[in-house]
């Protein structure tokens, strides 16, 4: 049986997920994000008691087949986005076709119309996160940021950044030199 849960977009969320499992006796193959593969049928009391503890912890048992694809795309963009290394050799919208088996096409639409944009500006928004992220740990250039996350130039980068928080990528790492200077003022 595979259940499919809303939120749940990091490893916390899986540690959390895991733990809930446990307690209630539930049997698993596999846990990703979004999703958790049981050991056959669960009983309707246990789902409904698992479903109640997920909810406690800001969790959401789907079972809504479009709220569930759309689960299923998020959680695709945001594991190859923050959680993988490696950008996908072809367009994003191939991987994701293939990771979940339907036509691209028919994703997008219903990803559209259920959330108001498009996958692609859904894409833009988490790797703009992720570049913010990366500029922080400050372990990366801007050049090598561009090349993990695909952009075909730091230019391309620097002007998706900008449009997106209003900021270059450069002011925005400076910005956090400034807080730590002036915390260190104070």
């Amino acid at each position: 049986m595979i259940l499919y849960i809303k939120y749940m977009v990091s490893l916390r969320c899986k540690m959390l997920v895991r733990e809930e499992l446990k307690k209630l006796n539930i049997d698993y193959l596999n846990i990703e994000l979004g999703m958790v593969e049981t050991l056959g049928n669960v009983a309707p009391e246990t789902l409904e008691k698992f479903k109640n503890n997920l909810a406690y912890s800001g969790l959401e048992l789907l079972d809504d087949k479009k709220a569930i694809l759309i689960e299923r795309i998020k959680n695709v963009i945001i594991e190859m986005i923050h959680y993988t290394d490696e950008v996908p050799k072809v367009n994003y919208s191939d991987y994701i076709s293939e990771k979940l088996h339907h036509d691209y096409t028919y994703l997008s639409n219903v990803f559209s119309e259920v959330k108001g944009i498009t996958i692609q500006h859904f894409i833009i928004m988490h790797k703009i996160e992720r570049v913010k992220e990366l500029l922080l740990y400050d372990e990366l250039t801007l050049t090598e940021i561009a090349y993990l996350l695909n952009y075909s130039s730091v230019a391309h980068l620097s002007n998706q950044f900008k449009k997106i928080t209003g900021l270059s990528p450069t002011y925005f790492k400076e910005m956090k030199y400034r807080r730590t200077k002036n915390l260190e003022n104070i």
